[in-house]
């Protein structure tokens, strides 16, 4: 009899357990029911002073509105262009910020999908200049490349303020410059508009490359991260090519910087978002996208990155304003660069500014 009260009691005990496991599992699939539960979206985008205020800003927003992480990959476009194609066969980057040139460049290589516009419904409002003709990747911002100088050591120099691409080969910055790289979009803007500043054009880059040669005597080094900042803070370089968003950013903590448009004027730098090829998350990846072109998000990269809107309907007040490029009619001042004519010949520049320019020097 104890015997089969004994059987009795283990059966019952084991069909609790099954009992248990089961409403277990039934609660575990009730908490994972949201269709983005658990997900991570890894987004490859820039480094610098733009990762810190898109972290301490703009990810926030998105992790808390989508219920997800966003795992964050720093590199300038080049770094994550050359991730995208090691990849090619097996992507593990859901979104990618690149400049508009090796975003160019991904497009060709075919690393990027299109975008979805029954997801990305922002696109309507986008103007035509940050959108693509085949609906591959979009602009998100958009910024000039011009100058930018220390006003606080130029006053105690009593140095005049720069307002010439041609002014940075002038001799008494002999030993103060820390200039971008041909291998970022910031180095390539630097060619562009020494050539353009002495008769050249994306056709005729020799007088780019003969006045480069003479600024790059006042070098101390030639900055491939696109991030000068700490060579500012350090005292390193007194001037510089740079973003017009990385200036203002740098300002904002009240740093001496100034950002000037040259007389020669300045290239339009397209910071574009895109969506990865076979992307591991690629519905979350067009809902980021979405995200960061809608009016609320295009606000916070303007008030917090100094990224001109994309978007017609954002309005912006107060001193911002004048500290992007804010509207068509700025728009239309700026340079348009012809990426395909620069990306033809991009390798051959590149390899010509290393061994004349870069190495040499």
């Amino acid at each position: 009899m104890k015997r089969k009260l004994s059987l009795i009691a283990l059966i019952c005990l084991l069909l609790g357990i099954a009992s248990g496991c089961s409403s277990q599992s039934g609660s575990s699939a009730d908490e994972g029911s949201d269709k983005e539960n658990g997900k991570t979206l890894v987004l490859a985008a820039y480094g610098g002073s733009y990762e810190q205020k898109m972290k301490d800003v703009l990810i926030p927003k998105f992790e808390k509105e989508h219920g997800v992480k966003v795992k964050y990959i720093t590199g300038s476009s080049v770094d994550t262009l050359s991730k995208l194609q090691a990849q090619k066969d097996n992507p593990q980057i859901d979104v990618a910020f690149l400049d508009d040139g090796p975003q160019a460049q991904a497009k060709a290589f075919g690393l990027l999908a299109p975008l979805d516009e029954n997801i990305v419904t922002n696109l309507d409002n986008v103007y035509d200049i940050a959108k693509d003709k085949d609906n591959i990747g979009v602009g998100f911002g958009i910024i000039s490349t011009g100058l930018a100088y220390n006003k606080e050591t130029f006053e105690q120099n009593g140095w005049d303020p720069i307002n010439s691409w041609n002014d940075l080969a002038d001799p008494k910055f002999k030993g103060k410059l820390v200039l971008p790289s041909i291998a970022n979009t910031y180095g390539v803007h630097l060619l562009l508009m020494t050539a353009i500043a002495n008769g050249g054009s994306e056709e005729n880059i020799e007088p780019g490359f003969e006045k480069l040669k003479e600024i790059a005597q006042n070098a101390v080094t030639f900055d491939k991260t696109a991030d000068v900042s700490n060579y500012f803070l350090q005292g390193q370089t007194v001037a510089s090519a740079w973003g017009s968003s990385r200036v203002f950013t740098l300002q904002d903590t009240g740093f001496p910087i100034e950002y000037v448009i040259p007389k020669e004027g300045v290239p339009a730098l397209m910071p574009t978002v895109s969506v990865i090829k076979d992307a591991p998350n690629a519905e979350l990846a067009q809902e980021f996208v979405n995200f960061v072109l809608d009016e609320e998000a295009q606000n916070l990269f303007a008030n917090s990155l100094f990224d001109g809107p994309v978007n017609k309907n954002v309005e912006l007040e107060g001193d911002i304003v004048n500290k992007v490029v804010y509207g068509e009619e700025e728009i239309a001042k700026l340079i348009k660069v012809d990426w395909e004519v620069v990306n033809a010949k991009r390798a051959e520049w590149t390899e010509r500014a290393n061994k004349e320019i870069e190495v040499a020097h």
